[in-house]
């Protein structure tokens, strides 16, 4: 009974932060369209940085992608009856306000130091967490013959969340190629374009972040599997024992 109702108490939570994303995101849609019709198209003084419509119309892509990713959770719940850890969630819907309301609306990318690193680090080991979390629910199915070792899980997860993040610098390369945008913070702030290493350093940094966050957690999951696939064969050794001691 007491878990029936934590278990309710979380889902309550998750959807109330859900919620307040939701709310923020459309309030942050609203500013940055009225931002949009009332900023200059050209900055006028060089020497003075002063968002253009170009830097709001990239705070409205992110706003609008948000809205759309901050729902697929629940989409991937009802149409293949998965159910996600509601922490997991939590994490995620933390993961879009940080990265999407700080980072784009509030300029955290440019006023906090490594903001995009830290992002990338926690972005690197959700999405492994959440690998090893799907390639679960296969390998503990009974109508699945095949049992994954923990190092082929690691892998997997390890590989899922390098792809997630090559495919998201991927969409930032055509989004900054179609809009002329900065996704990829291949200019400063005042508009400055970076030329050689100095402009492929953002894109970089990200996947390697990526990739070390990835590699952390896939290795504690993959020694956490380890442990539990010993204890589950003790368990199996003493249960066995104890049947033909019986017999």
């Amino acid at each position: 009974m007491k878990n029936n109702i934590s278990i309710k108490n979380k889902r309550s939570f998750k959807d109330k932060i859900g919620l307040l994303l939701f709310i923020i995101l459309c309030l942050c849609i609203i500013y940055v369209i009225i931002k949009i019709a009332t900023s200059p198209s050209e900055r006028v003084n060089a020497d003075e940085y002063v968002k253009v419509k170009s830097d709001y119309v990239l705070m409205l892509v992110q706003c609008l992608l948000g809205l759309a990713v901050m729902m697929i959770p629940s989409i991937i719940e009802r149409k293949k009856a998965i159910d996600i850890p509601d922490n997991m969630e939590i994490l995620y819907f933390i993961f879009l306000y940080l990265a999407i309301v700080l980072g784009e609306v509030r300029d955290f990318y440019y006023l906090i130091p490594h903001w995009d690193i830290i992002l990338h680090a926690f972005s690197g080991g959700m999405l492994a967490s959440l690998g090893f979390f799907l390639v679960n629910i296969f390998n503990d199915s009974k109508n699945i013959e095949y049992h994954l070792t923990p190092f082929f899980i690691a892998l997997f997860s390890f590989c899922f969340a390098l792809t997630a993040g090559a495919i998201w610098e991927i969409y930032e390369y055509l989004i900054d190629g179609l809009l002329s945008l900065n996704m990829q913070k291949f200019a400063l702030a005042d508009g400055t374009e970076l030329v050689g290493r100095a402009a492929l350093a953002d894109t970089m940094e990200d996947i390697i972040v990526d990739a070390l966050s990835a590699l952390a957690i896939s290795t504690l999951g993959y020694f956490s599997l380890k442990k539990k696939d010993k204890y589950k064969a003790k368990h199996n050794a003493e249960t066995n024992s104890k049947c033909v001691e019986v017999k």
